[in-house]
């Protein structure tokens, strides 16, 4: 028992000073002391261009209400169109977002994955979520799934629909027929925004079936409806891939 008094006892003189130590002692404490890869990254990345053509895009989605953006793989059409949309529900232009992108199938069939319809066109939408996720969050993303103000959909899902007060992006557009195109630039509704995105020279479709090349050119003299035509020098990806699509 006095060996237990004693203890309280020097534990009550013994000043909490002494027992805490400034991790940096020449500067206070802050937020960004934290690991940056354990911080959610739209807190620590900026959306800017990295080309004058992408600046070109970003100005066009601000200015316009339906804008194509046709260039390769890796010059940030879908995620650059994807920043702006999240930009426009925070700031309250629109109401939603709604994402779409064809289900076409690259050399794998649908019928082999498993799981139901939607387990099945998952592995297809995943670019879309990875945007979103890196602007959003993944817990944040899941409340605005949840509520509607997020939704991701296949192609099919968009006929018949009217898109109001809404930021829409149609990614990998080049997968699409002209007929499918021409559908969803219809769906276009009130105080909404638009943007296709796609690589004319990269579908998965049989020769002759994409429309994206046949939109853009038939839109292309409207002045209201900016053609974006970004190329190999605004690839933002690893500097091979600009090499390699310049050979493949």
């Amino acid at each position: 028992m006095a060996k237990r008094s004693q203890r309280t006892k020097y534990r009550e003189n013994y000043s909490v000073e002494q027992n805490v130590h400034a991790l940096f002692p020449n500067r206070p404490w802050s937020p960004h002391d934290r690991d940056q890869e354990s911080r959610d990254r739209r807190y620590v990345k900026n959306v800017r261009a990295m080309s004058p053509v992408q600046q070109q895009l970003m100005d066009a989605i601000d200015a316009q209400n339906v804008v194509l953006a046709l260039g390769p793989a890796g010059t940030g059409k879908t995620y650059l169109a994807i920043a702006k949309a999240v930009e426009a529900m925070e700031t309250g232009k629109v109401q939603r977002i709604v994402l779409s992108r064809p289900a076409v199938e690259a050399g794998e069939s649908l019928g082999f994955l498993p799981g139901d319809l939607n387990e099945k066109l998952a592995p297809y939408l995943r670019p879309l979520y990875d945007a979103l996720t890196e602007r959003l969050g993944t817990k944040r993303l899941k409340a605005l799934l949840a509520d509607g103000a997020i939704e991701i959909a296949p192609v099919a899902y968009m006929r018949g629909r009217t898109l109001s007060e809404c930021f829409v992006v149609i990614d990998e557009a080049q997968n699409c027929t002209y007929g499918q195109i021409k559908m969803l630039l219809t769906r276009l509704g009130w105080r909404s925004t638009m943007v296709l995105t796609g690589d004319p020279d990269q579908t998965d479709l049989l020769p002759g079936m994409s429309g994206l090349s046949e939109v853009a050119r038939r839109l292309e003299p409207i002045a209201e409806i900016p053609v974006v035509r970004l190329s190999d020098g605004d690839i933002v990806r690893h500097p091979l891939v600009a090499s390699m699509l310049t050979v493949l």
